[in-house]
């Protein structure tokens, strides 16, 4: 819809429904970077959104470039990187920690999203981030979708 058009669904100006859906989605996504460790899912976040799965699915992926499951995921793969460099739970601890109910799937897309397995990840972490604050190793060791990774590095010379 143009600036100035009203929805034919509410009667209500286009862009105040613009600025409510991104507010609701804004919503959704500071819950899950709240409550990752809960048992969430889409239709969970949906129905706390007032909002249908496939309605939300669709927004998120517009705004945020990923899916919700795909946002969450991410979320617990970075908490659960924290807990790992910490070096005092095991990698099926963590991953209950996180919300994750099966040690399968999150062995499985910590891969995908750190590049090696969460036990390699565990091993090699501790002596990788030794003597560096929490922070500084957060922001270092945080992973990086596929979507973030530049095609090349840029040319100093």
């Amino acid at each position: 819809m143009h600036r100035g058009t009203i929805s034919r669904v509410t009667g209500r100006p286009a862009e105040t429904e613009h600025l409510r859906d991104l507010a609701r989605l804004r919503r959704v996504r500071d819950r899950i970077d709240r409550e990752y460790a809960q048992p969430l899912d889409v239709a969970a976040l949906a129905r706390g959104a007032h909002v249908s799965a496939g309605h939300l699915s669709r927004e998120f992926r517009r705004a945020y470039g990923e899916s919700p499951y795909a946002y969450l995921m991410t979320r617990r793969i970075e908490r659960a990187m924290a807990l790992l460099r910490r070096g005092d739970l095991s990698v099926t601890e963590v991953c209950f920690a996180v919300g994750c109910s099966s040690l399968g799937t999150f062995s499985t897309r910590f891969t995908e999203l750190v590049g090696v397995p969460p036990s390699v990840y565990r091993e090699r972490a501790a002596s990788a981030t030794a003597g560096m604050p929490p922070c500084v190793a957060k922001r270092v060791t945080r992973p990086v979708r596929n979507r973030e990774a530049s095609a090349a590095a840029p040319s100093l010379a």
